[in-house]
């Protein structure tokens, strides 16, 4: 059994220092319910109407063209969130529940509807910091109590019993919650800093892209059928996959999610071994079927010999002498709409090597081709150097809502 250190104490919610409370939410706050606004409304125009779908799993609210719901009916004042207020989601769509009872706070200056399914957190004492409550509810102990509560089964609702009968561990002042707080905060605008430039690089690594790619002096147009082969992958069923296999391989799926335009590293393995297609370093890969067709304009070229591709992968093999398959993979993604003009079929679309032969671009002469992919692979160097600087950064803020929510480090 562990020792409890001194000047702490054993809890239901864990150990914690001796002068924290456990207290249940009910005991700190109310939650006001939204309205019911009508559809009838429902418009381009008018105030936002916020919705499940404006919350972020991360925390905070967000909007754009796709999720923003506005309404043009008649409505009073007290619909209306102040600037501050503290909401939580009530009803979740996601498949694994990770929305439910996510936090955000109104801060625009946009009038903002409250409608149903959104909490607003009305606190019950002064001495409860919102601030506090926010890190709380974007903790993971918080999390797993909204999945294990959750009523429904593909919409999941989150009641206001279950919040309220929720335990909290907490600090006995005001300050010290806002001092947490203020930790947190400023971990998490590290993450989104960071976040912020990493989207900021690609956008320039896209803008040179085109820039590289677009055709100058002295670059010859080819059909890609005059200096290419065509091969497709063979099997591999996702059922065949195996993080302990001794044989490196691609499932067409992969090409979608986890690969860019050079494959350096592989990620998956299989003890499949017999009646396979496997690869030459250069080769560029497409998946061969989706059921939207823009996924079919995917490439990317692989760096390394011998790795199984899978069924379903179109396989572009050309001479490493006469064209460079990274830069075949960068100029395939360019040209979208010409891929999409080459797919066939209805419901599920199909491109195959009959399709891709037609496929026409300009290239320049191999060395030129080959300082373009390097300058372009300097970038996503430079990227995932960035994105590993992140990951860490999220690492260490979710180290630091545990130690500092549980008081086992204290700040005052």
């Amino acid at each position: 059994m562990n020792k409890i250190p001194k000047g702490y104490k054993q809890t239901e919610v864990g150990v914690i220092p001796e002068d924290w409370e456990v207290r249940r939410l009910k005991e700190l706050f109310t939650i006001k319910s939204g309205f019911a606004f009508s559809s009838t409304y429902f418009s381009d125009k008018g105030p936002i109407l916020l919705t499940p779908g404006n919350f972020k799993l991360e925390g905070g609210l967000y909007f754009n063209d796709r999720n923003t719901k506005r309404y043009c009916g008649p409505y009073s004042s007290s619909m209306l969130f102040d600037y501050g207020d503290l909401l939580i989601v009530m009803t979740d769509l996601t498949p694994d529940c990770n929305l439910l009872g996510k936090p955000a706070f109104a801060r625009f200056h946009e009038p903002i509807l409250h409608n149903q399914r959104i909490g607003k957190i009305v606190p019950n004492s002064s001495r409860v910091s919102l601030a506090f409550l926010y890190w709380f509810f974007l903790s993971a102990k918080h999390a797993a109590r909204m999945k294990e509560t959750a009523t429904g089964s593909t919409v999941r609702h989150a009641s206001n019993s279950s919040i309220y009968n929720s335990l909290i561990a907490l600090p006995p002042t005001k300050a010290e919650q806002e001092a947490i707080a203020e930790t947190l905060s400023d971990a998490d605008t590290l993450t989104k800093s960071l976040e912020q430039f990493i989207t900021k690089k690609r956008q320039l690594k896209q803008g040179a892209v085109q820039e590289l790619l677009r055709p100058k002096t002295g670059w010859v147009e080819k059909r890609l059928g005059d200096v290419a082969s065509f091969h497709k992958g063979k099997g591999l069923a996702k059922s065949e996959l195996d993080p302990f296999g001794t044989e490196p391989c691609i499932h067409y799926g992969e090409l979608f999610t986890k690969y860019p335009e050079s494959i350096k590293r592989v990620h998956s393995r299989t003890n499949t071994r017999t009646g396979v297609f496997r690869s030459l370093a250069n080769d560029v890969l497409m998946p061969t079927s989706d059921v939207t067709p823009n996924g079919l304009a995917t490439a990317s070229c692989i760096l390394q010999d011998q790795v199984i591709l899978g069924g379903d992968i179109l396989v572009i093999r050309a001479p490493r002498n006469q064209l460079k398959g990274s830069f075949l993979s960068y100029r395939i993604r360019l040209s979208r709409d010409q891929v999409m003009q080459l797919v066939t079929g209805t419901t599920v679309y199909h491109l195959d090597g009959s399709d891709m032969k037609k496929f026409t671009f300009s290239m320049p002469g191999i060395e030129d081709q080959g300082a373009i992919v390097g300058t372009l692979d300097d970038m996503d160097v430079e990227i995932a150097a960035l994105e590993e600087k992140l990951a860490k950064a999220r690492q260490l803020k979710q180290g630091m809502m545990q130690e500092l929510l549980t008081g086992r480090i204290r700040l005052v």
